[in-house]
């Protein structure tokens, strides 16, 4: 029996997914060890492996079969666009994408007026803006705190993560619009869910009772 293969994304991601996966019976004790300097882990027994990776690269690893399995937010899978089947919302790390500012940009938005927009998430705000909402904006990556980008006037609104909306009110935004609603998600690789459909299968089902 070959391998399945986990990438997972660091930090809170990967306990969350490594404390749902006991749920189900699936340990690593290797990856309890905060000390170690391994980079893949390994459960003999149930012949399955694990790797931390930066959440931007899990789809990554899987699109290309490095890895069956991954776990990443919701909005790592839409930024990355990699071709991979999401197979479960695991309910975790819920937030949504959202695009704010301060009140009056409201009405650029509903008067569809060329803007500049600001975000981490290139990709999730072209999409939305222009097969959405079918207005032409300029989008301006950044990799800092993006809630000071309409602040000093880079750009008038900005596409980004929202949890509790606590930053973005107490810099003077607000929620305009809600693009869409995130969570931590497996996906898998399309060639993995043929070839090991049986295992994969069986893992979502024993992960769909518990959530």
């Amino acid at each position: 029996m070959r391998y399945l293969t986990f990438a997972l994304g660091k930090g809170r991601l990967a306990e969350q997914t490594l404390d749902l996966l006991e749920q189900i019976g699936i340990t690593c004790e290797e990856m309890k060890d905060k000390s170690s300097r391994k980079l893949i882990f390994v459960n003999e027994e149930l012949k399955l492996r694990f790797f931390l990776s930066k959440g931007p690269d899990v789809p990554t690893y899987v699109e290309y079969g490095a890895a069956d399995i991954g776990v990443a937010g919701r909005d790592t899978i839409l930024e990355e666009g990699r071709k991979v089947h999401e197979v479960l919302d695991l309910g975790y790390g819920r937030c949504r994408m959202c695009i704010c500012g301060p009140k009056s940009a409201g009405a650029y938005l509903k008067h569809h007026e060329l803007i500049r927009v600001a975000t981490k998430y290139p990709n999730i705000a072209k999409d939305y803006f222009y097969n959405v909402k079918h207005q032409t904006v300029e989008i301006i990556k950044l990799n800092g705190s993006i809630e000071l980008a309409p602040i000093v006037g880079l750009s008038e609104v900005i596409c980004d993560i929202v949890e509790t909306g606590s930053t973005l009110r107490e810099n003077g935004l607000s929620v305009l619009e809600e693009v869409c609603s995130l969570s931590a998600r497996m996906i898998v690789n399309p060639v993995s869910m043929r070839m090991e459909s049986e295992r994969i299968k069986d893992l979502i089902q024993r992960l769909r009772a518990i959530i």
